[in-house]
């Protein structure tokens, strides 16, 4: 049997793409390339591994079989891979991060980390935490920055900082709460601006309100937090906003309004993710010492 690592990724792309043009999108070729490469590996399984339906395809029990046999595969691929990088030693760093950090966080660790030389050549995913969290286990990324523990086993978190919300608003908004310090389940429902679905920062803060994403009436799925900012600036409603990136949205938005919320007072937990099959060395635990001496320092700032 002579399987490919092309064939590989190709196919695990289809499996979660769902669809031979999206997942030709994302790996960056033509449909049929990417046709060719399935086709080519179903012949060497010797039987089908996907159907095809008018809205895409699902995979056929061999096609799940081989869909976790490759992901062992692929991880297996990413740790010799990162092994021959030397990450840490001015080799090649992947490294991922959710929206609602990226911002604020690496405009002032970069030059820290280039200064340690912990890697000359840094590579940088901005996603939301599904994605980074699947490419990390496919060994697409050495590391990742979320806001959201792990489920898996396979993957292991370091806790960065701890960054705390903050409510955001025109300051007309603001005063009309009647409270120096209003309650996060006391909030109209129908004032809150949220991160569109798949950003955890959107979700986090209705769990902090206790409601679900249908409750907010004023949902306007924005993509990223600054919009929310610019919106709640002028008086559109109330908004979130994490403690990391209190000093540049108030600069960007000068009628942006912030207040705490009473203790304790909510907040979400920055963390480090990496393989648990990763040899991580040194270079991960300074890593995770550069990105949590920064961002105590940027809340410090914004304080």
């Amino acid at each position: 049997m002579n399987i490919t690592l092309r064939q590989l990724r190709y196919f695990l792309a289809l499996a979660r793409e769902a669809h031979f043009t999206r997942a030709a999108e994302a790996m960056h070729v033509t449909q049929p390339a990417l046709s060719m490469q399935i086709r080519a590996l179903e012949e060497e399984v010797g039987s089908p591994l996907v159907e095809r339906t008018p809205s895409g395809v699902v995979l056929t029990p061999q096609g799940r079989a081989l869909e976790s046999h490759a992901r062992q595969v692929m991880a297996a691929m990413a740790g010799l891979e990162q092994a021959m990088r030397q990450p840490g030693q001015g080799g090649r760093l992947m490294l991922g991060m959710i929206p609602t950090v990226a911002p604020y966080l690496l405009p002032q660790a970069l030059p820290i980390l280039r200064a340690r030389d912990l890697s000359r050549d840094l590579h940088l995913r901005e996603a939301q935490t599904d994605r980074l969290v699947e490419e990390l286990a496919q060994g697409r990324l050495d590391v990742a920055v979320v806001a959201t523990p792990p489920e898996s086993d396979d993957l292991l978190a370091v806790p960065l900082f701890t960054d705390h919300f903050l409510l955001a608003g025109s300051q007309d908004r603001i005063a009309r709460l009647g409270r120096s310090r209003p309650e996060p389940r006391d909030l109209d429902p129908g004032q809150l601006l949220l991160l569109d679905e798949g950003h955890c920062l959107g979700d986090q803060a209705l769990e902090v309100c206790g409601l679900h994403r249908r409750s907010a009436r004023l949902d306007l799925g924005a993509a990223s937090l600054s919009t929310l900012c610019r919106l709640a600036a002028q008086g559109m409603g109330l908004t979130f906003l994490p403690q990391l990136a209190v000093r540049q949205e108030c600069a960007a938005a000068p009628g942006l309004a912030v207040v705490p919320f009473p203790d304790p007072q909510p907040c979400r937990e920055i963390l480090l993710l990496r393989r648990a099959s990763t040899p991580a060395g040194g270079w991960f635990d300074e890593l995770a010492g550069v990105l949590t001496e920064t961002g105590e320092r940027v809340m410090a700032e914004g304080c």
